[in-house]
């Protein structure tokens, strides 16, 4: 069970971001501003709703299937999960929450972009790390294959 849990939470986080990331960008290059004020609604409810549990799951599944683990890509692994959870709770969560709010008063000024900014900056390095989690998950699964050695260069 654990494991199931481990696969569906992992893949549904990265796909929040990425939604809430391409909805966001989508939004501003093509929407109007009650376009701009209905997605950042929606990021928060229902996708906060959606996201924070996942993450969790994904950490704690991936906490419990990993102690009888061992090697460099648990230890990797286990070494990105605090800077996923601590940037969700500490930047994306807040953003969310805030842009929501300035979107819904119609305040779409230079403070609202540049909180926009950070917060797509935040959401593209949790994807990445959530990535490169998944990646190293199917490794250790068997299901990817590593990195081709390196060739040696010639004396």
């Amino acid at each position: 069970m654990p494991k199931r849990i481990h696969l569906i939470a992992g893949i549904l986080a990265p796909l929040c971001i990425a939604t809430f990331f391409l909805s966001t960008v989508l939004v501003e290059l093509f929407g109007s501003p009650a376009a701009v004020a209905q997605v950042k609604s929606l990021i928060v409810t229902p996708g906060l709703w959606i996201l924070v549990p996942a993450i969790a799951a994904a950490g704690g599944s991936g906490f419990f299937l990993s102690r009888s683990r061992r090697g460099r890509l648990v230890d990797t692994k286990k070494k990105r999960m605090p800077f996923i959870a601590a940037n969700g709770l500490l930047v994306l969560i807040p953003c969310a929450i805030v842009l929501d709010r300035w979107a819904a008063g119609g305040s779409l000024d230079a403070s609202f972009y540049l909180l926009q900014a950070l917060e797509l900056v935040a959401g593209a390095v949790n994807l990445t790390l959530m990535g490169l989690n998944v990646r190293d998950g199917l490794r250790m699964a068997g299901r990817l294959r590593g990195p081709a050695p390196r060739a040696s260069a010639a004396s």
